[in-house]
């Protein structure tokens, strides 16, 4: 009988990781549209394209790698926001908990 294990190297390790976050990630994006879509973030946004607001992917890339973006979107989501896009005010989401809104901005944050 053998005692011989394989063993996994860091690079394997590492690639295996990444792969499944990007799976996660993956499979995640369709539930997050669809909380956007129940929660009517829909209504005024779209993936890749100006509704009333911008685009999440625009909102995406204005925000990208800004220290305190994500909380500061959080709070527009929970509390209404007016004047970073023009002067159409985003009203208050009162659908959304703070826990659906962190994800959402998440979800918003990590589209490229």
């Amino acid at each position: 009988m053998s005692t011989h294990q394989p063993r996994i190297t860091m690079k394997k390790f590492f690639l295996c990781t990444s792969l499944a976050l990007f799976a996660a990630q993956a499979w995640a994006a369709p539930d997050m549209l669809a909380l956007a879509k129940q929660k009517n973030c829909l209504a005024c946004h779209a993936v890749d394209a100006k509704i009333v607001g911008p685009a999440y992917k625009a909102v995406a890339e204005k925000y990208a790698g800004k220290p305190g973006a994500e909380q500061m979107l959080v709070n527009a989501v929970l509390h209404g926001h007016v004047g970073t896009w023009g002067q159409v005010p985003m009203p208050a989401n009162t659908d959304v908990t703070p826990a659906q809104a962190k994800q959402l901005v998440a979800w918003i944050l990590s589209l490229k």
